[in-house]
């Protein structure tokens, strides 16, 4: 074999380094697929569903941010930019399921009774809506991590 005739194995000729680097683009890949996957953006590979989890996409969102904070100064200009988009891309499609979720929680409440009751009111929702007055339990949430 020639140097320059194309490998007939895996990657005989790939550095320890290059094979490192596409370990780190498919787990970054996944990841972020993972996140747009429980965010309703791609079909569940097996159903073909649309699946809505927000705090699992929100901890691979964070498995990103993780990486991108230990791994700074430590990678290639083009893993770094991967990581970077991959980051912009899930927390733009989390903000936009937020907003999607909002949207679909204020129609059915433009519906319901002016006036409830506390016995009879349904459990608060995670996502506040302005007008409401926040008590001290709704207030800590107000400031939990959203992209």
């Amino acid at each position: 074999m020639t140097p320059t005739s194309p490998p007939t194995d895996a990657h005989p000729h790939a550095s320890r380094d290059e094979i490192m680097a596409a370990h780190f683009a498919s787990m970054v890949m996944q990841t972020a697929q993972m996140a747009l996957m429980l965010l309703g953006q791609m079909p569940h590979p097996e159903t073909g569903e649309a699946v809505m989890d927000l705090e699992g996409a929100r901890m691979f969102i964070d498995q990103l941010e993780m990486l991108e904070v230990k791994t700074q100064g430590n990678l290639s200009k083009d893993e770094a930019q991967l990581l970077k988009q991959s980051l912009v891309g899930t927390r733009m499609a989390f903000v936009a399921a937020i907003e999607q979720q909002e949207k679909g929680a204020k129609a059915p409440a433009a519906s319901a009774p002016a006036s409830v009751t506390a016995d009879s009111a349904a459990p608060t929702p995670a996502i506040e809506t302005p007008a409401a007055a926040p008590t001290d339990d709704e207030s800590r949430k107000k400031f939990s991590k959203k992209y």
